[in-house]
């Protein structure tokens, strides 16, 4: 069998098809690594996700889109106009009821727990006065002098009742009025019984006196004029919430104002229609809402302000007037109650403690008076503070003629020019007290009228502006839409 040659040419036979060439094939991409590591087994990384968009920015996009058309524009002013006049009426509303909360604290509140206070002061130290002029009498003490000691500490009482149930729990006069209330037995205690001993002739009856009024002076009358000054500056914080000008109101009126008039020039220009019905309604409110807000809160506040100048003041002097006299007329009476026993030095001179105290405090009442006559602007309240101040001098005048007497060793004398029945001191000082109450119920008056008057000129402000707003915005919308249905 023979084998043809490697070389040699196939045998002859039927043509088989030729298989057309491949292409080479490029080699697979290398595997992507992962973190940080070279390996080769490592998945590759997936493509990042798209970061989700806000629902403001779509917002955004949405509102922008639609302002590139006119009635998206419209729709956009219509919202700003209604939303601008609601602003502006809350606002306006929202100081308003401030104000009219406040100026009514004024009027019902502050005020009347402020003289309440000095009330109670010039019954604690009237009551400390009628106590020694009746110790001075001895058992002589007339009915009228107990049953004033006796008024006097009941009106301390009531008004000790009536400030604690107007005080806040967290109020600091709250702390005050409960010593008032601890100490006011404790010093009646002490006066029964400096009179008891008096009555009876025993001397210790002078040293429970002067130890209920140290009580008095060194502790009660302290706190009560403390209370006085802490119910004066709640008036005052009352009359500060009162009388500012609603500046963040004003500023929206006019901001809303001169957007709707940019709104109708804007419909004017467009359309050549010189009115739009609702636009011209939401402007008419807006103004009368502003023009109500300045003239209502102008008129309160220099009622309030009147209130305060020819009231307020007026009222605070003439309290510390008559405090001034009441403690003149206390030391007084000690002065004789002491009998020399209490001195005082002043330098290199010695005087009776008490008596010095007297021309203390008569200056102070001649300062107080002239202050109130110059704050005096009608005869009313003018002519009763003049004849007190004539009481004082003639006050001082029989003062000095007891002093001499008792200096002279002329005590029972002495003691006819402070308390007898005829050209006595205790007349003086019951002129004194008699015209400054005049004077205060005068001045009481006119501070009623001139606040009320201002706090009357808040009323209805508040809802009246919430009332308009709404209106004013119904309005700039339909005018808004009046325009927009002429797209449809």
């Amino acid at each position: 069998m023979t084998y043809p040659p490697k070389s040699s040419a196939p045998p002859p036979g039927p043509n088989l098809p030729t298989l057309p060439a491949v292409p080479a094939q490029p080699a697979p991409p290398a595997p992507a690594p992962t973190g940080t590591g070279t390996g080769t087994g490592s998945s590759p990384t997936p493509p990042p996700t798209p970061r989700r968009r806000t629902a403001f920015a779509e917002g955004f996009d949405q509102l922008r889109a639609a302002a590139t058309t006119e009635p998206g524009r419209l729709r956009i002013i219509g919202a700003l106009l209604a939303l601008l006049v609601i602003a502006f009426g809350s606002v306006t509303a929202w100081q308003m009821t401030a104000r009219a909360t406040a100026a009514d604290d004024v009027l019902t509140s502050s005020q009347p727990l402020s003289s309440d206070a000095a009330d109670i002061y010039r019954s604690l130290a009237d009551a400390n006065t009628a106590a020694s002029s009746g110790f001075l009498a001895g058992g002589q003490e007339t009915a009228a002098t107990r049953d004033r000691y006796e008024k006097d500490i009941r009106t301390a009482a009531e008004k000790l009742v009536n400030a604690a149930a107007n005080a806040d729990p967290d109020s600091p006069s709250t702390a005050t009025i409960a010593k008032l209330n601890r100490l006011l037995p404790e010093y009646k205690g002490l006066v029964e019984r400096a009179r008891t001993y008096n009555r009876q002739g025993f001397p210790v009856g002078g040293a429970y006196l002067r130890y209920a009024n140290e009580k008095m002076q060194q502790q009660m009358l302290p706190a009560a004029e403390d209370l006085y000054k802490k119910e004066n500056q709640r008036l005052r914080a009352d009359y500060a919430d009162a009388t500012p000008y609603p500046w963040a109101a004003i500023a929206l009126g006019v901001a809303a104002l001169a957007a709707l008039a940019w709104a109708q020039h804007r419909t004017y220009q467009r359309t050549n229609r010189v009115l739009n019905h609702g636009l011209v309604a939401a402007t008419a409110t807006a103004t009368v809402v502003l023009l109500w807000l300045v003239v209502g809160h102008s008129v309160a506040r220099a009622g309030l302000n009147d209130s305060y100048d020819h009231g307020v003041r007026s009222l605070n002097v003439l309290h510390d007037a008559r405090i001034a006299s009441l403690k003149a007329r206390g030391n007084e009476n000690l002065t004789l109650v002491a009998r020399g026993a209490e001195t005082k030095k002043v330098g290199d001179e010695t005087y009776d403690a008490y008596d010095y105290d007297f021309g203390t405090d008569i200056k102070a009442l001649g300062r107080h008076l002239a202050a109130a006559g110059k704050l005096a602007d009608d005869t009313s309240g003018e002519q009763p503070v003049t004849a007190a101040v004539g009481n004082m001098k003639e006050w001082q005048k029989r003062h000095t003629a007891a002093r001499e007497q008792d200096e002279n060793g002329n005590y029972q004398q002495a003691l006819d020019r402070v308390i007898g029945p005829r050209g006595a001191t205790g007349e003086c000082f019951d002129s004194v007290d008699k015209n400054l109450h005049t004077a205060l119920v005068h001045e009481e008056t006119e501070f009623k009228r001139a606040a009320g008057d201002g706090r009357d000129a808040l009323t209805g402000l508040a809802a009246g502006a919430a009332v308009l707003a709404v209106l004013g915005a119904a309005g700039a919308v339909l005018g808004i839409g009046r325009r927009l249905s002429e797209y449809r």
